[in-house]
């Protein structure tokens, strides 16, 4: 769900009807999961304001806010951990949008002639 989310496989309406569905321990998982894999595509501190676009969240929102304020992998991390359904709604959308960024990135650098990673051929599988 979340890496078709990040690639446009899903729209995210879908995404947000999904993650408002889940418990709030397996909303802070899946927060946790998506930060971790941000991580992993080597989201940069520049991706914080395009992510805020993309995820068409206000600059005075609080992840918003967090992703523009020191080292991306710090704030990913208090973007996460956001306990209040709202914040927890807007952090999802936010990381969604930092992971399909930095994925984003990544596969046209290092996997554009073909990789290992199963989530990058997600559209050729439906």
């Amino acid at each position: 769900m979340l890496n078709e989310l990040a690639q446009g496989l899903r729209p995210m309406s879908q995404g947000i009807a999904w993650f408002d569905a889940l418990s709030p321990e397996e909303q802070s998982e899946t927060l946790l999961f998506l930060r971790h894999h941000c991580v992993q595509a080597r989201a940069v501190t520049e991706d914080g304001s395009e992510s805020i676009l993309r995820a068409g969240l206000r600059p005075t929102h609080t992840p918003a806010v967090l992703i523009t304020r020191g080292r991306i992998d710090r704030q990913l991390g208090k973007i996460a951990s956001l306990t209040p359904r709202d914040e927890r709604r807007k952090a999802f959308r936010l990381l969604v949008a930092v992971l399909a960024i930095a994925d984003g990135r990544r596969r046209e650098r290092f996997c554009s002639d073909g990789c290992g990673h199963w989530w990058h051929r997600l559209s050729a599988v439906e």
